[in-house]
């Protein structure tokens, strides 16, 4: 490291330490209580500065350097960077339609079963390749659906089946991948809220055929903004990565040439022999590539991801118990065999409860503490879904119930004990006033 690189880090590290202060003490009613948020430190800013002081403006090193660990913390062969969590959606659910995968390829018309409660961004793929979304229900208070759910939604034009874990609690995903493989259907998994969450002793994320994560602040890791498809096919994995670049058959790195050593011997399609491989397309794609500085920021926070995991759990235990009991009110709980790294603490009014949702939140956020629904609720209820052709497989009872009764607070790693006993206390007190 020469001496002025080494005298601008330095400069960073006070920098830091003159800057990144708490903001002061705890002051309940005054300091913010955010669902959820970021957690940054001294060696995040450094990564950031010393890839801007190279120049890392695209994806390169640091952005392989981080898909090859990202791959072996989710048990998976390939994970390539993308610009987003959406865009990971998008980018999994394309990879099932290339004409690479020959038969096995979905196409428009064929259907793929989703949850109804959910964020639009794991269903708008579905919709936006073409396909009929069939949404199942969840259950309450795991707020996922079942394996038995989704096998009583596959019928003859079912073709794939994809689904999130909520807030970071796993669904049956080993009996949803065997369901999968008796129906020869494809399994996306969408990761982007279960970092760290595993079932059945095994990570989430490493059960389906493609799994994505975001790295959005909210997420366990963050990177400002961007996502991940991850997969342990390689021909899946290939077809990730052209669709991502543009759609290109050349798997060279930006700034490599020649990789394959047949650049100028290719024939492909009605193009010319010898076309540059660098010019051939074998995919209408995209270009949903990240940077490395964003890839050096995403991988000085995943080697804080077992502390991460380890105060969302922390977060959630202590406001599980310290609302054990509490009248009116359905807390969470985790679905069997799973050890989520939870991403928020979700609860539900039970039917009889002599308030509505909107009053206790209303409550909650005049305190400062921030609460969200839990997203989209059931989306066949949403305008944007109105005019959309879908199918409803048995009843989505339990999405009305998140639609109407639900919402959520945070556990993240930013929150102090102190303030989620101050969270608690104001639930138990607004329950305790409503029943007055």
């Amino acid at each position: 490291m020469s001496d002025q690189r080494a005298l601008i880090l330095d400069e960073v590290r006070k920098y830091h330490a003159e800057h990144a202060g708490g903001g002061g003490p705890f002051i309940p009613g005054v300091t913010e209580i955010w669902p959820s948020g970021a957690v940054l430190d001294e060696s995040d800013r450094l990564a950031l500065v010393e890839a801007a002081l190279d120049l890392r403006i695209a994806a390169g090193s640091i952005s392989r350097r981080f898909e090859s660990a990202f791959a072996r913390l989710l048990k998976q062969r390939k994970a390539h960077l993308t610009n987003s969590g959406s865009s990971a959606n998008l980018l999994a659910l394309t990879t099932l339609t290339s004409p690479l995968l020959e038969d096995e390829r979905l196409r428009p018309g064929d259907e793929v079963v989703t949850v109804a409660a959910g964020f639009p961004t794991t269903v708008n793929p579905i919709l936006q390749n073409g396909m009929v979304p069939v949404f199942v229900d969840i259950d309450i208070p795991t707020y996922n659906a079942t394996a038995e759910r989704v096998a009583e939604a596959i019928g003859p034009k079912t073709r794939a089946i994809m689904m999130a874990h909520t807030l970071g609690n796993p669904f049956e995903a080993r009996e949803i991948a065997e369901l999968a493989e008796q129906h020869g259907l494809f399994l996306i998994e969408d990761t982007c809220d279960a970092v760290g969450s595993t079932y059945d002793g095994r990570a989430a994320g490493s059960f389906g055929d493609l799994s994505t994560v975001s790295f959005y602040p909210a997420h366990h890791v963050t990177m400002g903004e961007g996502g991940c498809v991850l997969t342990s096919s390689p021909s899946l994995a290939r077809i990730v990565e052209s669709l991502r670049d543009w759609g290109r058959d050349c798997w060279c790195e930006p700034g490599e040439n020649d990789t394959c050593r047949k650049r100028f011997e290719y024939q492909l399609g009605t193009l010319p022999k010898g076309y540059d491989h660098k010019y051939a397309f074998s995919h209408v794609g995209y270009n949903l590539k990240t940077t490395d500085l964003q890839a050096a920021l995403g991988l000085s926070q995943l080697a804080r991801i077992d502390e991460f995991g380890t105060a969302r759990r922390h977060n959630w235990r202590r406001l599980r118990d310290a609302l054990d009991g509490t009248p009116h009110l359905i807390l969470p709980k985790p679905t069997p065999l799973s050890d989520p790294s939870w991403f928020g603490f979700v609860i539900t009014l039970a039917h009889e409860a002599p308030f509505a949702r909107s009053e206790l939140v209303r409550f909650l956020e005049n305190r400062k503490i921030g609460t969200r629904l839990l997203f989209a609720g059931n989306l066949t209820r949403q305008p944007a879904y109105a005019e959309r052709h879908y199918r409803v497989s048995g009843s989505l009872e339990n999405s009305d119930i998140v639609t109407e009764r639900t919402f959520w607070v945070g556990v993240y790693p930013g929150l102090t004990d102190e303030m989620i006993d101050y969270v608690a206390s104001s639930v138990r007190e607004f329950v305790a006033g409503a029943r007055a």
